[in-house]
């Protein structure tokens, strides 16, 4: 099994657009052909696809290689439904747990026995900080991450947590605090935490390491 994980997204409406000059009329469409091109294309078969987006006809075969698993930044409803369908899982950010656990994994695991394919995998991007002033530390995450207020895509995760901003959901406070609030993410069905650690300070930084460390162990 490759150790490579591929995770792939739409980006954004203004990105698409403003900077990229593409349309962002029809996401969803977009993805389920895009993922119709690249599965079969990494598990080394050819493909002959006609769609209103993508029309390929080719192969790519590199000798000795393993289809890497493949997670889709999908965030709504009819995203995951398309990730749990074509991809491996999903991997979000400014997602938190309430809505992991009431939206994300139910739709995403459905989707993927609707399909037969195996369960799949939920990689979880959370700001984290070990650290002994919280106060401080949300203060410096919404700083940080401010620009995520602004994205829909992410405001409308966020307001479904019930949030005010990506400072609400990070995890942050002193070893057993962190250790706990991860170890609630695997209790309900996270399979992988993409730590964003934001801390300026090498002390909170190497603390927060640690326990990540013994997690991943």
């Amino acid at each position: 099994q490759s150790r490579l994980c591929l995770g792939i997204g739409l980006s954004h409406q203004i990105v698409v657009e403003m900077m990229w000059g593409l349309s962002f009329e029809k996401p969803v469409r977009h993805l389920r052909e895009y993922l119709s091109v690249l599965m079969p294309l990494l598990e080394g078969q050819p493909v002959k696809y006609e769609g209103e987006e993508f029309r390929v006809q080719g192969a790519i075969t590199v000798a000795g290689s393993v289809r890497p698993s493949v997670v889709v930044a999908a965030l709504g409803p009819q995203m995951l439904r398309v990730a749990g369908t074509l991809a491996d899982g999903t991997s979000t950010w400014c997602v938190g747990p309430r809505t992991l656990a009431d939206l994300t994994i139910p739709t995403l695991r459905q989707a993927a026995a609707d399909a037969g394919r195996a369960e799949p995998r939920v990689v979880c991007a959370l700001p984290v900080c070990v650290t002994d002033d919280v106060d401080a530390s949300r203060k410096l995450a919404s700083q940080v991450f401010a620009v995520y207020d602004t994205l829909p895509s992410y405001k409308t995760m966020m307001d479904r947590e019930g949030v005010d901003g990506p400072a609400g959901l990070a995890i942050c406070g002193t070893e057993d605090e962190v250790r706990d609030q991860v170890r609630e993410l695997q209790s309900i069905g996270v399979t992988d935490f993409n730590a964003g650690i934001y801390s300026s300070d090498r002390e909170e930084v190497a603390r927060t390491v640690a326990v990540l460390q013994e997690w991943a162990a």
